[in-house]
């Protein structure tokens, strides 16, 4: 059975056409998988779905009385609420049925009557039925699963990271338990254990769901169909994900062989009717230009070109360029139980895990010297220039292109060279000039690997860069890496995107304390 209908769509998003005529089906068992490249229009369909935007053309149709949750990484919280006042609203509904009944035995200690009794009966019965004094535990259950216990129940939700609140806002979704769950790049902020469970969890989903994702191994593990967005397509798969990547290498040259001939005879076509258009054979050309009209033109293949990344080195002697001695981080308390210790050395690749929550990112603002130390100290080599990516997509003003937070960052540098650089990360010249705002996550990402690439350094500090970037993108940023000539001290949560050939050591912060 559908519990929902795509019917011809169409949706144009300012200079490019992301669907055309598309439809498909989103079946009762369905745990349905959305890949395609950056900047295909994957998020702006579950806004469709949800009717946060309008399409240009097309039908959605959900089935009746059907509860549908939806994955808002940009909800609102409201300041000063606690995580657990926050999770307690996924109940918002049962608890107004446990005042309304709590005042009914008011009423009727100063007026018995048996109607109230049964009303108060029935509200009763529908909070057993809802699990509602089980709801405490409910919560505690969920928070742990994706890591929130780490960041405590009493913590306000206003202080909160970026990767804390899109966590705390699928743990409410997941609490509400509603019918159908759409949930768009769900992993981005969570670590491999909170991956493995939210991954049980999504097996154990009695519903459909729809959930959009450039972490294939975690699609491989929940997935039973695949939707994939390409030449302004919606093509559903039937199966696991790497039958639908099979499926999809032979309709992409399929299509291809289909594309180049209709352009052989589009192209044929132009030259017949520029020929005879004013002679002897007006009339058939006029014919074949009436023809040419009524074609259902394909789509072409994307012009995105494949990004290439290339970070430059800062040269630099010392052989040890970070080292960290019994440092405590944290606000107001350690984050750690115990010091951290580590050093990293001249041209050393390292990873740093962790359970999510555990401090990374602290530690990393810390030894950038943006958090300070609450004891403990660390050596950073005088001759270090770092470089450093943020995993938050924030921006002082989200209306400001990409060429122009380069002009802004980077103002002894020429126009064209910086368009160069954001064109090997494999953004459009249009995409250059979009208000971020307007970007994908992925595009976003890219903008900020660009500023990177426009700065010598020879120790790279990355926090979870993979975050939003499609398969092709993230193979080249590990070929940068590869290939770059200093440190790299990363964080990710992606553990098939570094091995032992390039990686020097895998340090679990967990491991590291003292």
């Amino acid at each position: 059975m559908s519990v929902l209908t795509v019917e011809n769509l169409s949706q144009r998003f300012i200079d490019k056409q992301l669907y055309q005529d598309a439809s498909f089906q989103l079946n009762k068992e369905d745990h349905m998988g959305i890949i395609g490249q950056n900047g295909v229009g994957k998020s702006t369909l579950i806004k469709i779905l949800t009717g946060t935007i309008t399409p240009d053309e097309g039908k959605i149709t959900w089935q009746r009385h059907l509860k549908v949750g939806y994955l808002d990484q940009y909800a609102n919280l409201t300041p000063g609420m606690t995580v657990h006042e926050f999770l307690r609203t996924a109940f918002a509904e049962l608890d107004a049925k446990e005042k309304r009944m709590n005042q009914i035995y008011t009423d009727y200690a100063a007026n018995p009557d048996d109607e109230l009794l049964e009303k108060a009966g029935l509200l009763q019965e529908a909070l057993e039925a809802g699990d509602f004094y089980e709801i405490d535990t409910k919560i505690e259950q969920v928070a742990t699963g994706l890591g929130l216990d780490a960041i405590g129940p009493d913590h306000k939700v206003d202080q909160l990271s970026g990767g804390q609140r899109s966590k705390i806002i699928l743990a409410k979704l997941l609490l509400e338990r509603p019918d159908v769950l759409l949930l768009d790049e769900p992993t981005n902020y969570l670590d491999t254990n909170h991956i493995d469970w939210l991954s049980d969890y999504l097996n154990d989903f009695e519903g459909a769901f729809i959930v959009v994702s450039h972490d294939y191994e975690f699609l491989k593990r929940v997935t039973n169909s695949i939707c994939d967005i390409e030449f302004g397509q919606i093509t559903k798969y039937t199966g696991d994900l790497e039958h639908a990547l099979r499926q999809k290498e032979a309709n992409h040259k399929t299509y291809m062989k289909a594309y180049e001939h209709q352009q052989q005879h589009i192209e044929k076509t132009k030259a017949y009717i520029r020929k005879f258009k004013a002679g002897t054979r007006s009339k058939s050309a006029k014919s074949r230009e009436k023809q040419l009209a009524r074609l259902d033109v394909l789509t072409p293949p994307g012009n995105r070109t494949k990004a290439h990344f290339e970070f430059p080195y800062q040269f630099t002697n010392s052989q040890i360029l970070l080292l960290v001695n019994d440092l405590v981080i944290g606000y107001d308390k350690p984050l750690l139980k115990n010091p951290v210790n580590f050093t990293i050395g001249k041209n050393e690749k390292v990873v740093l895990k962790g359970f999510n929550g555990i401090g990374k990112s602290t530690l990393l603002k810390t030894i950038l010297g943006i958090q300070p130390a609450l004891s403990g100290d660390f050596e950073v080599a005088e001759t270090v220039q770092f470089g450093y990516f943020e995993q938050e997509l924030e921006w002082d003003n989200d209306h400001i292109t990409p060429l122009q937070f380069l002009m802004n960052e980077f103002g002894d540098k020429r126009q064209k060279e910086l368009r160069q650089v954001l064109a090997r990360t494999g953004l459009t010249a249009e995409e250059m000039v979009k208000p971020v705002k307007l970007l994908s996550g992925g595009e976003q990402v890219k903008v900020k690997l660009a500023a990177l690439m426009l700065q010598p350094a020879n120790l790279l500090v990355l926090d979870e860069p993979t975050n939003h970037l499609d398969d092709d993108t993230k193979d080249s940023l590990r070929t940068a890496l590869k290939a770059y000539e200093g440190a790299v001290l990363l964080v990710t949560h992606e553990e098939d995107f570094y091995d032992s050939s390039w990686v020097d050591h895998v340090l679990d912060v967990e491991k590291l304390l003292k």
